[in-house]
């Protein structure tokens, strides 16, 4: 049976995964390394780059290279390059594009199916352009599943004793906190909370600002128009983010970074740990009312927690450890690996869907509650946030005009009150009623949440009997036709990137390869071990045919192969 791999489509890096001898693992990129920058990028060649290409240009080429896409998806936002206009999901799907031929490198076959991760807050609109950014890529989306439920999946997995955890994910875009238990194989969220706009390009933000200021009392010099100079200064901050997650200070320099009216000016300044904590202190607070509503929503005290899981690079930073320690009282487990559990547990959910892996069971909730505007603007709600998925739940309108021969629905995500405050999903219509006094049609409205968290609505005239489906026409995803489109475009680059990586890339020696890679099989799986010879009888074929390019391509697949054994095995979270 055909594998089908794990998915953590993230704001600032990616990560893939597959199930091998029952365990997740994680599938090393071309380059050898185990996560791909979510950056996309055409060059001033004209050619599209996608990964740690596209970021080490993204200085020199701002203006045609795209980051943090993510935080885009299922809005109206398009991103123009060279007169262009790209979807957020177009632009995702190269970096899906990506992870699936990486997949298929190693894997030595087609890949066709996935699972894939999404912030648990994402809206009814961001999950469907996240699957619709699949289907461009190539892959039919298996199920859309919550990021903080795929960890909880890879630190629960091998753990047989009943516990109660928090998982807290900083990403780079952004937040969510969840409560789950794990009972003998079953794995429940209990609630979930978060936020779409918070995140590690936040704290980057912060900083960069900051640094831009400096720079102009330094030098004199306004810099926030210059699109060159604040993409020098956003990877600074976030070089020293990261370098102040483990060191007291860290020194910003950046020469040439404007000029003056007496010539270049350069940026030098030092940055302790503690000024950057001030600079971003409301950054970090923001994320204490959602996980205060967290733990109300489930019902339970900090004392009742087991573990406290912490996910995300975000969280590397000391400020969010010790604001999470002191909020739960508990200090965070380090069993687990930030940037690779969410990877690992959409393996996993994948793993349970193909068969490969028994006696587990993931019981997820709905997000956000969901529901329809009623004459006065109110929200009348049908599904409640937390609500356990798949569900489905009907409830009765009546007409608020006499003689209606239609009625237009209007759908809302969200936990206020009044509609306006609230996401709308868009407008539904229902003709062909009976006209008839206003309140004697009674219209049974069906609101289905599926697993993937994704909503499916219809409607029954309970006077005529007739059940009619309804359509959005306010919706901001992409229509069949947008897609079809985009999937004939990510065909094509596909094919263009497959070529250019292999002909870029100069061929390893096939037999020093091919030795190394006799050396490793003693340490593979089953299944590994099986693919890894595969690989070596294809790099035979290719020198017996003296085929150049053939070669280079077989020998790009036999690396990949070996890259995890190489680099040691996968670390797993300790036993309990």
């Amino acid at each position: 049976m055909a594998k089908i791999i794990g998915i953590d489509l993230g704001t600032t890096n990616s990560c893939v995964a597959v199930i091998e001898g029952g365990a997740g693992l994680i599938i090393p990129n071309t380059e050898g390394v185990r996560t791909t920058p979510s950056v996309v990028a055409l060059s001033k060649d004209g050619e599209w780059l996608v990964g740690a290409a596209a970021k080490r240009q993204a200085v020199a080429n701002p203006a045609r290279t795209v980051t943090s896409v993510k935080r885009e998806m299922g809005s109206l936002h398009r991103v123009s390059i060279d007169g262009r206009d790209y979807s957020p999901e177009e632009v995702s799907a190269m970096i899906l594009q990506r992870l699936k031929s990486d997949a298929e490198a190693y894997l030595g076959e087609p890949v066709t199916q996935a699972v894939i991760t999404v912030p648990a807050y994402f809206t009814d609109a961001q999950r469907k352009a996240t699957k619709d950014a699949g289907t461009i890529a190539g892959l039919k989306v298996e199920r859309i599943l919550n990021e903080p439920t795929a960890a909880a999946l890879a630190y629960g997995m091998h753990r047989q004793a009943d516990q109660t955890i928090m998982v807290y994910d900083l990403g780079g875009g952004t937040f969510d906190v969840s409560v789950l238990s794990i009972s003998d194989g079953l794995t429940q969220v209990l609630a979930t909370a978060g936020n779409n706009r918070l995140g590690g390009d936040d704290f980057d933000l912060c900083l960069a600002g900051f640094l831009a200021q400096q720079f102009t009392r330094q030098t004199g010099c306004e810099i926030k128009d210059d699109i060159q100079a604040m993409a020098r200064l956003r990877e600074a901050a976030e070089t020293a983010k990261i370098e102040l997650s483990r060191l007291t200070e860290t020194t910003i320099t950046l020469p040439f970074l404007a000029s003056g009216k007496k010539g270049p000016c350069h940026l030098q300044y030092t940055l302790t740990r503690e000024e950057f904590e001030r600079l971003t202190a409301h950054l970090v607070e923001a994320t204490v009312g959602p996980t205060k509503q967290v733990l109300e929503d489930a019902g339970i005290g900090c004392e009742r927690l087991s573990k406290v899981l912490l996910v995300g690079g975000s969280t590397h930073m000391p400020a969010v450890r010790r604001m999470v320690a002191q909020l739960t009282g508990k200090e965070p487990h380090p069993g687990i690996n930030p940037e690779e559990c969410v990877a690992i547990g959409a393996a996993l959910q994948a793993g349970m869907l193909s068969g490969e892996l028994r006696g587990m069971l993931l019981l997820d909730v709905s997000p956000l509650s969901l529901g329809v505007e009623t004459a006065d603007g109110f929200f009348s709600r049908m599904i409640d946030r937390n609500t356990v998925l798949p569900i489905r739940k009907s409830q009765v309108y009546t007409t608020a005009k006499n003689y209606q021969d239609s009625v237009e629905i209007r759908v809302y995500q969200g936990e206020h009150r009044l509609c306006r405050e609230n996401k709308w999903l868009g407008n539904f219509q229902l003709r062909g009623l009976r006209p008839a006094l206003r309140g004697s049609t009674l219209i049974e409205v069906s609101f289905e949440m599926d697993a993937n968290g994704i909503v499916h609505i219809t409607a029954k005239d309970q006077l005529s009997g007739q059940e009619q489906d309804m359509t959005v026409t306010g919706s901001v995803n992409m229509s069949r036709e947008d897609i079809e489109r985009s999937v004939r475009h990510a065909k094509a680059f596909a094919e263009l990137d497959c070529r250019r990586r292999a002909d870029a890339r100069p061929t390893a020696d096939p037999q020093a390869l091919l030795r190394r890679a006799e050396g490793l099989l003693a340490h593979m799986s089953k299944a590994a071990r099986r693919r890894t010879e595969g690989a070596m009888r294809r790099v035979r074929q290719a020198q017996r045919r003296q085929d150049e390019a053939l070669l280079r391509q077989a020998c790009l697949t036999l690396e990949c192969l070996c890259a995890p054994f190489v680099e040691g095995p996968v670390e797993q979270p300790t036993q309990e």
